[in-house]
């Protein structure tokens, strides 16, 4: 079997491109996000086609016949995957041809997001508390925010921040209550 410079090497026979493109013989090509072999080509697929051989012709990397009979069949392509071998040979930079497409990757082989902190979400959860306690859970979610940040240092859990959170509400509400409680002992003695 004898391949033109422009095809790539021989594939057995039975496999390839379908008989009409005059490529019997030829395996598919995987032709990346434009879509699968088979898929009949439009002019845009064409015209990248085109493009690559272009920059393979200024390169030097074809002779001005093979250049030529290239873009002839290029443009009588009836299928992504004859456009596919037109180009195969020749480095097709950022127009993409053959990229490949992104794989899946089952949630299984995904890193996992480490657990979070129930003391941190506690911390939290009593700082918001103290709008409507009146400060009454502020010292709790001061005690859950430390003992928390000290477990998510120890065992690399998620949840700083919630715990964090709950440390400065609780902060704040036992700051905001000693400042009203002097206020209330100086104007009280006053």
């Amino acid at each position: 079997m004898t391949n033109p410079s422009w095809q790539p090497g021989p594939w057995p026979p039975g496999q390839g491109l379908p008989a009409q493109s005059g490529q019997p013989g030829r395996p598919p090509m995987h032709f990346g996000p434009q879509g699968p072999p088979s898929m009949l080509a439009g002019h845009s697929d064409r015209e990248r086609a085109v493009d690559v051989l272009r920059a393979g012709f200024a390169e030097g990397r074809l002779q001005q016949d093979e250049y030529e009979r290239r873009v002839e069949r290029a443009y009588q392509a009836r299928t992504v995957g004859e456009l596919g071998l037109l180009v195969a040979d020749l480095p097709q930079g950022p127009i993409g041809f053959q990229q490949p497409a992104p794989q899946y990757v089952p949630p299984t082989f995904l890193p996992v997001a480490p657990p979070t902190n129930g003391k941190a979400g506690a911390a939290l959860a009593c700082g918001i508390g103290t709008f409507f306690t009146v400060g009454a859970t502020a010292v709790p979610a001061v005690i859950l925010g430390h003992m928390a940040r000290s477990e998510i240092r120890r065992t690399h859990e998620g949840g700083d921040g919630m715990a964090v959170a709950g440390l400065v509400l609780g902060y704040l509400s036992i700051v905001g209550w000693a400042l009203l409680l002097l206020l209330i002992v100086s104007a009280s003695s006053g």
